[in-house]
This record gives structure tokens, sequence and C-alpha cells, in this order.
């Protein structure tokens, strides 16, 4: 099994295999509390070796381990939350509309050798960039307002 097949519970901050059982990050209270954090910012979860045992999915599951263990990064719950976001259809059109803006800052830096600005400070660098997007506002009104070729006829 991948980790895709254990489902992760944010309320008990568990996860649950697939034949559902629980593995969790500590399975007893420590007289000093202790945070679970490896040093590569990562919780362990683990399952019960009894309930790994008892188990039918076993040999699919963890078959050289006697219990199945999940690392969890300390930042998987924000990478959760954007992948969630990433589904959203907000997201697809706001996807749509920053990839127009990026391809037109890549045809500032590559058509019109904007990658380095060569006038100094702010005042230098807006003037130059104001110059630069003037020139392809131009470009894009001439291409819109030219007259067509007429066809030829055959």
């Amino acid at each position: 099994f991948s980790r895709e097949d254990f489902t992760y519970d944010h309320d008990s901050d568990a996860y649950t295999c697939p034949g559902g059982k629980l593995l969790q990050n500590n399975r007893r209270s420590f007289t000093k509390p202790r945070s679970g954090v490896t040093k590569d910012d990562t919780r362990i979860y683990r399952a019960s070796k009894s309930d790994c045992d008892a188990c039918p999915l076993k040999p699919s599951c963890c078959p050289k381990e006697p219990a199945r263990k999940i690392p969890r990064s300390i930042h998987e719950g924000a990478r959760d939350m954007a992948r969630d976001i990433a589904k959203t259809e907000a997201y697809a059109t706001s996807r749509r509309q920053r990839k127009k803006v990026e391809m037109l800052f890549a045809h500032l830096k590559r058509i019109l050798k904007l990658g380095r600005l060569r006038l100094r400070g702010p005042c230098g660098a807006r003037d130059e960039f104001l110059l630069a997007a003037t020139a392809q506002n131009l470009r894009k009104l001439a291409k819109i307002c030219a007259p067509q070729p007429p066809v030829p006829a055959t």
C-alpha cells in the first residue's frame, strides 16, 4: 500500500489504515511531554504490532516490518490545504490569468531584452520598465489595428 491509501484525520492526529486500524504518533503518555518531531521535521505514525500481526492485509502492507510506519512532514497540513485549493474553479481561473501576465513578463525579458535593467535606482527602473511596457502595448495595438492583406483570388 502507498501512503495515499491511508487516511489522515486532523482532529485525532492519526492515520487510519485500509484495515481500519489506527496509526498514532504517540501510543503512551510521557512524564516529560515530547513533540514527536524528528530532526528532519517529520512525525512518525506507527501501527500497533498486535494489530498488524492479526491483519490479513499485512503481506501487501508491510511484509518485511513488524508494523507499518508512515512519516508525515510537519508542513503537510499546509500542503493538504494547497492541494484542496488547487482543485477549485477559482484557482483554475486565477491560474489562467497569472499565465497571461507571466507570458508578458517573459516577452519583456526575452524579446525586449529586459532581463537586466540598465538605469539605476527605483525611478530609473520604473522609467525603463514603463518604456518597455509601452513598446509591448504598441506592438499589440499594431497587430490588432493593422489591415489584413487581401486574399488572392484563385
